[in-house]
């Protein structure tokens, strides 16, 4: 091992080429180049097979990083896909999205002079080169079951939950309100980080594994949730949340002021060639505008950086906190700068200006102040600091909230938290109805994919556990 790991002391890190900032922002096209070859297998090569893999305990799905490591540096690709999938439903888009930053790359133990291994693009590598040479196959069940199942959802926990299942030899049905399968991955996330082609060819891998969709569904309308429940033996809610938080003051009624998820689907909408009449209208579209983001998340990021590549007059980002306490990728925060986007740290927004459409933002600076019950700094108004930022569009990236899901599946028997996420139970993930569980954002709250994709993983195995459990007690009667 010795030849071939352990690599950090004299190879430093190298990520993949990044296309420059005045050639990337005049496309949606994603902005890392993929590794070649060699810098795969010698990146491999840096990490260090510590005894205690941290990288591996601070990944939600547990991935079993440094053995495959160890396999990409040795040129074995193939095994090393088998591994990496194992623990994995979309290791390709983990690769591109996953803030490793703050995830396994943040927490690997070569001393920091070093730096770290380059998981992610080492992950994103691997698994785009078993596509390239066909060793992606489709879900082939060792033998059929009777059951099926109903997922309602067809993002990255109803997805991963389908890919299990059906590997289990269940029947599985996928329903989503979209015409597009993915969820927030093909229209939340922009293509400069996820190109639309990695995530469609996973719907068509799907396809081909048996599980079967159906889109444009309108579930609590024209499709019952009764008739669901009646035509499957088990029905899986992973709806996703995507209600805006809203963002008060006087002026927060004013034209021109918009949700974040509505800005970035009518982009990626138009990015796929779908129409998009706002877009045409002016209304959600940045070109030649002074747009104010306001928020400091991966969503925040995506806003900037899609209004850039629109052709914003100028494009400004407004946080209450400082760089270091935001919660987004710093990663995805340099790339924003390198593009163009002023950061405006430690500022709130108190009013918005104009008469009938927008004209600016009115903020004031802010100061930390001591941890509050959660831990984080509190944030207090620095009086007599008030500031305007001109603004033709603002856009509100301020998080999501779950949607009222009984209200819209016309089932109140579906119980809610305070927070108004599904009920569920914490080990077999049913919800207040029988037969009838729940998993990811909608049980969480907004959250990371790699997040939704274990809890899409872990709900279908207790789900199979369910079944199990029916299937031997009829047997002992």
């Amino acid at each position: 091992m010795a030849e071939r790991m352990l690599q950090f002391i004299k190879l430093p890190q190298q990520t993949p080429t990044k296309r420059e900032a005045t050639e990337r922002k005049a496309d949606f096209d994603e902005i890392y180049e993929s590794f070649e070859p060699g810098s795969a297998k010698a990146q491999a090569s840096r990490c260090s097979q510590c005894g205690i893999p941290f990288c591996s305990m601070n990944c939600p799905l547990g991935n079993n990083i440094p053995d495959w490591l160890k396999l990409t540096a040795e040129g074995r690709l193939e095994e090393a896909y088998e591994l990496s999938s194992a623990t994995n439903t979309f290791p390709e888009i983990c690769g591109r999205i996953c803030p490793q930053d703050r995830l396994c790359e943040g927490n690997c133990v070569i001393e920091k002079g070093f730096d770290s291994v380059t998981i992610g693009a080492v992950e994103r590598y691997i698994t785009d080169t078993a596509f390239a040479n066909d060793w992606v196959k489709p879900v082939s069940p060792a033998e059929e079951r009777e059951q099926s199942v109903g997922i309602i959802g067809a993002g990255p926990a109803g997805l991963a939950a389908a890919e299990r299942l059906r590997g289990l030899g269940y029947q599985v049905t996928v329903y989503d309100r979209h015409d597009r399968v993915g969820g927030l991955l093909i229209y939340g996330i922009p293509g400069f980080k996820l190109e639309k082609e990695i995530v469609l060819r996973r719907w068509k891998w799907l396809e081909e594994g048996g599980v079967k969709f159906v889109l444009n569904a309108d579930i609590g309308g024209k499709i019952p949730f009764a008739q669901l429940r009646a035509d499957h033996d088990a029905v899986l809610v992973a709806t996703g949340v995507y209600k805006a938080r809203e963002l008060g003051g006087p002026g927060a009624g004013l034209k021109g002021i918009v949700p974040a998820l509505d800005y970035l689907i009518t982009s990626n909408r138009r990015s796929l060639g779908d129409a998009t009449p706002e877009f045409d209208s002016g209304a959600l579209n940045a070109a030649g505008k002074d747009v104010v983001v306001i928020g400091g998340g991966d969503t925040a990021m995506d806003c900037v950086r899609t209004a850039i590549r629109q052709g914003a007059k100028s494009v400004s980002c407004l946080y209450r906190r400082d760089k270091q306490n935001m919660p987004g990728s710093l990663r995805e925060v340099k790339n924003a700068e390198e593009e163009g986007v002023n950061f405006i740290w430690l500022a709130a927004p108190e009013a918005f200006l104009g008469d009938e459409h927008v004209t600016g933002v009115r903020a004031a600076r802010m100061h930390l102040g001591l941890p509050d019950a959660s831990g984080r700094q509190s944030v207090e108004a620095i009086e007599g600091s008030h500031f305007t930022v001109k603004a033709d569009l603002v856009i509100k990236a301020l998080g999501y909230d779950p949607e009222d899901i009984p209200g819209a599946f016309n089932e109140p028997g579906l119980s809610l938290t305070n927070w108004g996420t599904l009920k569920v139970h914490a080990r077999t993930f049913e919800t207040s109805l029988p037969g009838v569980y729940a998993a990811g954002d909608i049980v969480r709250g907004a959250s990371l994919v790699v997040w939704a994709i274990k809890d899409g993983r872990d709900a279908a195995l207790a789900i199979h556990k369910q079944f199990s459990g029916l299937s031997q007690a009829a047997a002992a009667e």
